[in-house]
């Protein structure tokens, strides 16, 4: 079985990679089961060239299989904010709850119509120095005005799906894996892997 390194150690998204991956003959480890300390400084203006980077950085280190994401939420109203910053948007990496009160205050008084926004997730995949995959994932959806639902991680009890009349932090990880940002994006890599692996 081929180990495959997910260059990260957010728990939320290391299961729902895990969760849509396992028809796979893989081996999906976090950095933290693969014993890998690594700060690596996200500094791209993309979320495409963070995922890169992260997983060169990983690959280069390891030699194995490596997928990296990098993914956030883009508000229409605040010209894309917080976009590659989201993570630590409130300014302390990973503090969901500030970055959610922040992302609140900053839309406070905006009408429903003023407050769509879209998940993103772009994926890097490298097999080896000549083989890496990109991909990219989008969900579309509206910022409520309080949190709802106690699943999910980030933003997800903001984002309101409509056509599901439900927020990320509402619906089963089967039900969000079936339409998030990050689910599509991991569908799309599906397909190029199961091209490359047979």
């Amino acid at each position: 079985m081929k180990k495959l390194i997910v260059a990260s150690n957010n728990q939320g998204k290391i299961k729902e990679i895990k969760e849509i991956l396992k028809d796979f003959d893989l081996e999906v480890v976090s950095l933290k089961e693969a014993n890998i300390e690594a700060n690596i400084v996200e500094d791209g203006n993309t979320f495409i060239e963070n995922a890169y980077k992260k997983a060169y950085e990983i690959y280069k280190l390891t030699g194995e299989m490596v997928l990296s994401d990098d993914s956030g939420l883009m508000v229409d109203a605040l010209n894309g904010a917080p976009g590659v910053f989201s993570a630590r948007f409130a300014g302390e990496h990973g503090n969901d709850k500030k970055n959610n009160e922040k992302l609140l205050k900053l839309l406070e008084g905006k009408k429903e119509e003023n407050r769509t926004a879209k998940f993103v997730a772009a994926m890097v995949l490298i097999i080896n120095k000549d083989k890496i995959l990109k991909v990219q994932g989008e969900c579309n959806g509206y910022i409520i005005e309080e949190g709802k639902g106690h699943d999910g991680f980030g933003y997800d009890p903001l984002f309101y799906i409509p056509k599901l009349n439900k927020t990320f932090a509402e619906i089963s990880s089967a039900e969000k894996n079936s339409i998030s940002h990050r689910g599509r994006a991991l569908s799309k890599l599906k397909d190029k892997l199961k091209e490359e692996l047979s």
